[in-house]
């Protein structure tokens, strides 16, 4: 059965792209619903989710909280969702699927409350909070067929517990872990004084679960101990198949196996990274000159005193006086060669941002956009000092001073000069709480949304905002980018190879032969945005590159290597020479490299098996993080010089 093939997206420059500035921002466009939540589906759509409001585009007579937006044309069409998606979690899937995890309960009018417990009959929404909402991403021909609607049924697919604002984060497994949350809306997650920080009365979800199910909900005592700022806690797969878990001002590895947590260093100086803080978070490039080691990049947020978040209801303080943080801290979780996992001081970013997001670039660098200086995300009707809507100077927006001018951080560069906006234009849309970014297949970033109120305003300091903009960074400066041939439009598992090719005037002469792979995008409310960047190595004996990964294990044969697990790919290619890339796969598991268990591949036991591995790991690159990864993720990738 062929499979149709959405993650392969190769960066190959279009003509109107490579006639735009580097550094520029363009308008392109309305994504009819406000972007809260979006997420790259093919090489031609991008999938919108905003929370149930008013907004002015209708869908089976209520407004719409669900849209597509062409990647070629700019065009939205509105999508049907049922529950209310109001700060839900989400993730790819193995199969290229995607998935989100939770929301609110069904409101109406200005975050009302809905004509019956479950359901509003002014805006159509049903209770979100224990959805499950399941899309297959099609492209434009297809968006009709009912295979490529929103499957949203609680009744059908749900979770044991209900969660607002929960994390959700993939094992090596493919497996999701959904993590901690509220059980309906408001600020922070606690009451005052806070008595009972485990559920807070029945406001807080202190538990972790997964999709698919293990069984009933647990309680993971670092939502407990993290009580209040806890809200999309900072999640990331280790290489030991622990997860990093930041939240408040604290810092674990966490086995969702056996559910132990192991304290790491509270975040330095005070400063808070998850909502409404909101710092801009990512894991930096896996490269072999890192040797693949995770180590996570937190940047700013803010260092407010704790008692001036106040409770679920609003802040003990005008949030928006408050000057955001200019910290940036690097985490190495799992240091390879033994010694205490500490956090250490980076380069201060050029301005205090809060609500900004890191997208990773497929060369090598971060970019940090959307924010503002001053305030925290989220909004509200008053604070413990401004008493009413009235008097709120920015309207229900907890924050001000939109940041118009992105950043690039190197982190390869010299300690000291890993920050710069040179040559970046800025925008004059304010990008504010639920504003999301994502890498697009060309390698240009699409920007969206910002509505820090409770409903659709659009006569307020900080409107509703349904204007998409894209930022063209300083690379599309460049004359010459790739050009690949021989993509396929379908892929069977075990099938035969096949050919990607770029021409010899694909020529990036300051570069060495590099083919990077970043995961498909996906963007919410929270910091940054759930992509990895991946490298390449290449052996400078036979120049001969291979595609690197911390899914990647080998054969005996140096131009065998199994790529295991692949989720949604976007394929940048930046060679000196014409390099045919043969993708393919293969029924015959019977490479040293693994033990087939039916559906299953485990790593080779045995001390003198364990031996060769360390040694191919120095010669080639760092073999696989995970133990265990799917039957059907399976490929077999060969490269050679042509």
């Amino acid at each position: 059965m062929p499979h149709i093939l959405p993650w392969l997206v190769l960066s190959s420059l279009s003509l109107s792209a490579s006639a735009q500035k580097a550094g520029s921002f363009v308008q392109a466009g309305s994504t009819l619903v406000s972007a809260m939540m979006m997420f790259l589906g093919n090489e031609e759509m991008v999938y919108i989710l905003d929370k149930t409001e008013g907004n002015p585009a209708q869908i089976d007579g209520h407004p719409a909280w669900g849209s597509v937006w062409n990647i070629n044309t700019h065009q939205a069409t509105t999508m049907s969702v049922l529950t209310n998606t109001f700060c839900a979690s989400g993730m790819h899937l193995p199969n290229g699927s995607y998935a989100t995890f939770g929301g609110n309960n069904a409101i109406s009018i200005g975050s009302g409350s809905s004509s019956s417990p479950s359901y509003d009959d002014v805006y159509g929404d049903y209770d979100g909070r224990k959805s499950i909402r399941i899309l297959n991403p099609c492209t434009q021909a297809d968006l009709s067929s009912q295979a490529c609607q929103w499957y949203d049924n609680p009744a059908v697919l749900s979770m044991q517990d209900l969660r607002w604002y929960a994390a959700a984060e993939a094992l090596g497994d493919g497996t999701i872990v959904l993590i901690g949350g509220f059980t309906w809306g408001g600020y922070v997650n606690r009451n005052m004084p806070n008595v009972d920080p485990e559920y807070e009365g029945g406001a807080a979800t202190p538990t972790y679960e997964f999709y698919p199910s293990r069984g009933a909900a647990t309680v993971m005592n670092f939502m407990i101990t993290t009580s209040g700022l806890n809200s999309y806690a900072h999640t990331y797969l280790m290489s030991s198949g622990k997860l990093l878990v930041q939240a408040n001002l604290s810092t674990i590895l966490w086995d969702p196996d056996q559910n132990v947590e192991t304290p790491l260093p509270n975040m330095p100086n005070g400063v808070a990274r998850v909502y409404p803080a909101s710092g801009a978070v990512a894991m930096l490039p896996l490269t072999p000159a890192n040797n693949y080691t995770p180590t996570l990049l937190f940047c700013g947020g803010s260092d407010m005193p704790a008692d001036y978040y106040g409770d679920y209801s609003w802040p003990f303080y005008n949030t928006w006086t408050y000057p955001a943080s200019t910290d940036c801290q690097r985490l190495t979780p799992e240091p390879r060669d033994g010694s205490t996992p500490a956090y250490q001081q980076d380069d201060a970013m050029l301005v205090g941002r809060t609500m900004g997001q890191f997208i990773t670039l497929p060369d090598g660098t971060l970019l940090v956009i959307n924010g503002a200086t001053n305030g925290t995300a989220g909004f509200a009707n008053q604070t413990l000092y401004t008493p009413s809507l009235s008097q709120m100077p920015f309207f229900q927006s907890l924050a001000s001073g939109p940041i118009g001018t992105p950043a690039i951080y190197n982190p390869n560069a010299p300690k000291g000069s890993r920050w710069s906006n040179a040559g970046l234009a800025s925008t004059t849309i304010a990008r504010m709480y639920h504003s999301t970014a994502i890498l697009l297949p060309d390698a240009s970033v699409l920007i969206a949304g910002s509505n820090p109120n409770a409903d659709v305003e659009l006569n307020v300091p900080y409107p509703t905002t349904y204007t998409t903009e894209i930022f063209y960074p300083p690379y599309f400066a460049s004359s010459v980018r790739p050009q690949v041939t021989g993509v396929p439009q379908t892929l069977s598992y075990g099938g035969p190879y096949f050919n990607l090719t770029t021409q010899p005037t694909a020529v990036a002469t300051a570069l060495p032969p590099v083919a990077t792979l970043t995961t498909t995008t996906s963007s919410t409310s929270k910091s940054g945005t759930m992509a990895r960047d991946l490298d390449s190595y290449t052996s400078a004996s036979r120049r001969e590159t291979y595609l690197g990964r911390r899914d990647l294990k080998f054969g005996d044969d140096a131009n065998q290597i199994w790529f295991l697990n692949p989720r949604c790919y976007a394929v940048r290619l930046e060679l000196k020479a014409s390099v045919t890339w043969r993708l393919g796969g293969s029924d015959d598991m019977s490479l040293a490299v693994a033990q087939v268990d039916s559906t299953r591949f485990r790593e080779p036991a045995g001390t003198e098996q364990a031996a060769a591995w360390q040694t191919r790991r120095h010669s080639i690159i760092a073999v696989t993080d995970h133990t265990a990864v799917e039957r059907r993720g399976m490929f077999l990738i060969h490269s050679a010089t042509v």
